[in-house]
């Protein structure tokens, strides 16, 4: 009969797991972003890169399949579990369920990779919780598969667009250190045990440190050790961008002259060159010990 309600079907709230989870990523991903990149140095990198977003929508079904596979659907598991008598509603047993396997992620994350668990477990606990709290409010209601999948990628596209809006203003907040030649000088090192020394007087001192390479030689940068010289100047090569560097010449036939720029921040300084592709190229960052 017309108006009707469509009874449950057994894989209704799997699919609506799906469809929420993979509406949600977006947004935890530019939650993730502002989080640890915003306002931060960009280190030279292109925006070439950003294309890759319009690959986006063909993998978040994959993605909200493996949310759901992974947290939604055990969390549903271990709140039916529970003791019938036991108190509280279902939808608080499955979000505690929900942020008890999030939890076990995160100490697997320390276990093999070393993921600091400080880092981790508000992520692994918390991106089960708003999908988990909207399953249960979209019981009974007599929304298809489809209708679902709709609804959520229409709320993710405008809170993503939104918030994204918000979320570009803080990008260019980032202000690179300003250093004079004599805070310059010392001994810079990177993670490889490259050495770079800078004396006063403008002589360099080469390690394992990458200098660009000829353009008729294989790959962007050598391994060069010897001696050098340095100067501190502003990048022409990039203007408007006031960033300030270190241009380092070696002695002999190793390398080219390598600009060195500054970024950091005032209390840990760094020097980094960007080798080959301006969107996915080789990134050599010095630090001061």
């Amino acid at each position: 009969m017309a108006g009707q309600r469509r009874p449950a079907r057994p894989n209704d709230e799997w699919n609506r797991a799906i469809a929420l989870c993979a509406g949600q990523a977006p947004l935890v991903w530019l939650a993730w972003w502002v989080a640890t990149q915003a306002g931060r140095d960009d280190y030279g990198y292109g925006d070439g890169g950003y294309l890759g977003i319009c690959c986006v929508p063909l993998i978040l079904p994959f993605v909200g399949l493996l949310h759901a596979a992974v947290q939604i659907a055990p969390a549903a598991a271990l709140a039916r579990l529970r003791p019938r008598t036991s108190p509280g509603p279902e939808w608080a047993w499955h979000v505690a369920g929900s942020v008890l396997i999030g939890v076990g992620w995160s100490a697997l994350g320390l276990l093999l990779w070393g993921w600091p668990v400080t880092e981790t477990l508000p992520w692994f606990a918390g991106v089960g919780v708003l999908p988990v709290l909207i399953l249960h409010s979209l019981r009974g209601r007599p929304w298809g598969g489809g209708g679902v999948w709709l609804r959520s990628a229409g709320a993710s596209l405008v809170l993503f667009l939104g918030c994204g809006v918000a979320a570009a203003s803080s990008a260019d907040d980032y202000e690179p250190p300003r250093l004079s030649a004599a805070r310059l000088a010392g001994e810079w090192r990177s993670e490889d045990g490259g050495v770079l020394r800078l004396a006063p007087g403008g002589r360099a001192d080469l390690t394992r440190v990458p200098a660009r390479n000829d353009v008729d030689e294989d790959g962007y940068f050598s391994l060069c050790d010897g001696t050098g010289t340095w100067t501190f100047e502003q990048d022409s090569r990039s203007p408007g961008s006031h960033r300030d560097g270190v241009l380092v010449r070696v002695a002999g036939e190793c390398g080219q002259e390598t600009y060195w720029t500054i970024g950091g921040t005032e209390r840990n300084p760094e020097l980094f060159v960007l080798f080959g592709d301006p969107d996915a190229g080789d990134l050599r960052i010095l630090t001061r010990d």
